[in-house]
């Protein structure tokens, strides 16, 4: 029987808590986060669950309320993560992230730089992942839907091939509602991704890229349409490209490409400097773009009743991708080989568990990865991403989520232009 701290009580950490909570391997649950309120209203209908409101900011009151904890889940933002990574280091913890840590230490420690976020994943790997060893513990970073299902899913179609040469990991987040609502999950979270600079691998480096840039056009046979998908900051290129010689078979180059309303959103805001984090000066005044417009945001919908009025005002759309497509060698044969994420979309996330299609697939795959802690599944120590899971434990992950209809639909085929995409 083990006992579970969930930091974060968003769409993410509310969703892990709820399904830990019908977990007969979990004794206790304490679930924390800044919003009391929000930890109120989670908590109130959960049997093993006791509600904390912390300051996240300072690293003692995390480690005070993981004393005792077997693990802990981190669903709280990027620049949360050092101080949550080092409490589970010194309570002796396991430790579960959705995503990974920011650049920059937290509040209160400005003075200590990791360097680029690049560098800090370095840092994590290489000087964390010895220090969770010694600890005789596991950390996890990257176990979202993306990253980390899709992670899972691209080790899956690497494994059809001899040999990889390039990947594209590919996100359609095709559901809009009638109301004003460009993102589902966090809107500080999704609106910084729209605003950093992002990654890709590429001819076997890491390089920067800019946001909505060198496109790509995809018609799959499930979408009404052709969707263009651009460059958009995210951790897939970064994790996967570190470790593409022994993960990806070589793969020298690794992409991550995304459309949908939120980048419909942004795209403008960005071309016009209106997501810039640095202050101006308007009338005598200094105003910061970026919080100007998070500022006007509506909060992603996670409770059931604004989700179902979301729904009864009907939708615009309710459809989506999630693809993963590896091309390289089979047989000495030029081969594609395309994995699809099949998952409920909004209205029938609803109906089996009363939140939303990203509620769903996010918090259910990010659970999966929290299940295979709890049934002691995983046999690393140290600290690995997503993508660095054994065939074995892809497997059995897989077999998971089957049972939750997030399935695998592989399709493979020949292919020879797509060499030529990316020039």
């Amino acid at each position: 029987m083990k006992k579970i701290l969930v930091l974060g009580a968003g769409a993410q950490g509310s969703t892990v808590a709820q399904r830990l909570d019908e977990c007969p391997e979990v004794r206790e649950i304490i679930c924390a986060d800044h919003d009391g309120k929000a930890v109120r209203r989670l908590t109130g209908n959960l049997k093993k669950a006791k509600g904390l409101q912390v300051d996240a900011s300072v690293k003692e009151n995390i480690t005070k309320i993981a004393e005792g904890a077997d693990l802990i889940i981190n669903a709280l933002p990027l620049n949360f993560g050092k101080n949550v990574l080092d409490s589970a280091l010194q309570v002796k913890a396991d430790y579960q992230d959705f995503a990974a840590c920011e650049n920059i230490m937290p509040a209160g420690n400005q003075e200590e730089e990791w360097g680029s976020w690049v560098e800090g994943i370095k840092i994590m790997y290489n000087e964390y992942g010895p220090k969770f060893r010694k600890a005789d513990r596991l950390a996890i970073i990257g176990t979202g839907s993306a990253p980390g299902l899709i992670c899972a899913a691209a080790r899956k179609a690497v494994k059809e091939l001899d040999s990889c040469e390039t990947i594209y990991n590919i996100v359609y987040e095709g559901v809009q509602a009638r109301r004003f609502l460009p993102f589902w999950w966090s809107p500080v979270t999704a609106l910084s991704d729209m605003a950093d600079e992002a990654y890709a691998f590429e001819n076997g480096k890491i390089i920067k890229t800019v946001n909505f840039t060198r496109p790509i056009y995809r018609k799959y046979d499930y979408l009404d349409q052709e969707v263009r998908f651009v460059e958009h900051t995210h951790d897939e290129p970064v994790h996967m490209g570190l470790n593409s010689k022994k993960y990806f078979k070589g793969a020298r180059n690794i992409y991550f490409k995304y459309a949908g309303a939120g980048v419909d959103f942004a795209e403008p805001l960005f071309r016009a400097g209106l997501l810039s984090k640095k202050a101006e000066y308007i009338d005598g005044h200094p105003v910061v773009p970026f919080r100007v417009i998070l500022k006007h945001l509506p909060h992603a919908p996670k409770y059931r009743d604004e989700i179902k009025e979301i729904i009864d005002e009907g939708l615009v759309s309710d459809s989506g991708c999630m693809v993963v497509e590896a091309y390289g060698k089979k047989d000495g044969v030029d081969t594609k080989i395309e994995v699809h994420v099949m998952a409920p979309g909004l209205k029938d996330s609803f109906k089996k568990a009363g939140i939303t299609a990203e509620m769903y697939l996010t918090g259910q795959a990010g659970f999966l990865f929290t299940k295979m802690f709890l049934e002691d599944r995983y046999d690393q120590k140290g600290l690995i991403s997503s993508d660095m899971l054994t065939y074995d434990e892809i497997d059995h992950y897989f077999s998971e989520a089957e049972k939750m209809d997030i399935t695998l639909d592989i399709r493979k085929g020949r292919d020879s232009v797509w060499k030529k995409e990316e020039a």
